[in-house]
């Protein structure tokens, strides 16, 4: 995976992103963390860009090990783990599969617990059963009006610039290797992973915080409240004039939590 890795100093910050975004969704937060380390891998979920060798691999389990692996390789400690939409469900999986090194979670909107996908990308993880129904579902992202539809990004984000648009769309968009993959992946996403991961919550040993918008019109608030509720100890923060993307929309609000 293409890793951004700031260096720098104090405890690291590994940030997850969602399907069909690339590492870029993190960068105004990572702005606003001058000095410390920040490590934001592309994930294969759709907007990377180079096809996945192994796509047998490329489950959410499988995705969690990679990221894993990621900290280890780098030999990561006392990490705090940033997950968004999908990447939120990915870390949850991360603190319940494979926690070493991990003291710290920060959830903003994202799956969780019978969500997965949100009633909205339902049709999208549908047409993900066949690389081709999927490539054809997105065919319609290569006109800018359609990348701000609600079905598109147009109610996870307020403020992503058509540039920001344009370059989460471009790799499926040019690529049906990359349709491949995710259709791969968003077939072996399921309800089930994150309703059999949710019990286990309670047993992550380090401290826990949401950043979730009052009004999200993908992920309710009352899912984040819901998920924070199986740990032991949340800080829950809610915060306005806000979509999913809190990264993008209210960096000022999620960097503080950091």
């Amino acid at each position: 995976m293409d890793v951004l890795d700031t260096g720098g100093g104090g405890p690291p910050v590994l940030f997850l992103h969602g399907a069909f975004v690339d590492r870029s969704v993190w960068d105004p937060v990572i702005a606003l963390l001058p000095g410390r380390r920040c490590v934001a891998p592309t994930l294969p979920l759709g907007a990377h860009a180079t096809p996945v060798a192994e796509r047998a691999s490329l489950t959410p389990g499988g995705v969690v090990d990679a990221v894993a692996d990621i900290i280890a390789a780098r030999g990561l400690r006392d990490v705090t783990v940033v997950g968004s939409d999908t990447g939120g469900a990915l870390a949850q999986l991360l603190v319940t599969r494979r926690p070493e090194g991990i003291a710290r979670l920060v959830l903003t909107p994202c799956d969780g617990l019978d969500v997965f996908p949100p009633t909205l990308f339902k049709p999208l993880f549908w047409a993900g059963r066949s690389p081709l129904a999927l490539a054809a579902y997105i065919a319609p992202l290569r006109f800018p009006p359609a990348r701000r539809l609600p079905i598109a990004f147009g109610w996870l984000t307020k403020r992503a610039t058509a540039e920001q648009l344009a370059r989460w769309s471009a790799p499926a968009l040019g690529s049906y290797e990359i349709v491949r993959d995710a259709a791969h992946f968003l077939r072996a996403c399921d309800p089930s992973l994150l309703l059999d991961v949710a019990p286990r919550l309670g047993a992550f040993e380090g401290s826990v915080a949401f950043c979730w918008p009052s009004r999200d019109r993908v992920f309710p608030v009352t899912l984040g409240r819901r998920l924070a509720a199986q740990f032991r100890a949340a800080e829950f923060v809610e915060v306005d004039d806000a979509y999913a993307f809190v990264s993008i929309d209210r960096p000022d609000a999620l960097a503080p939590l950091l």
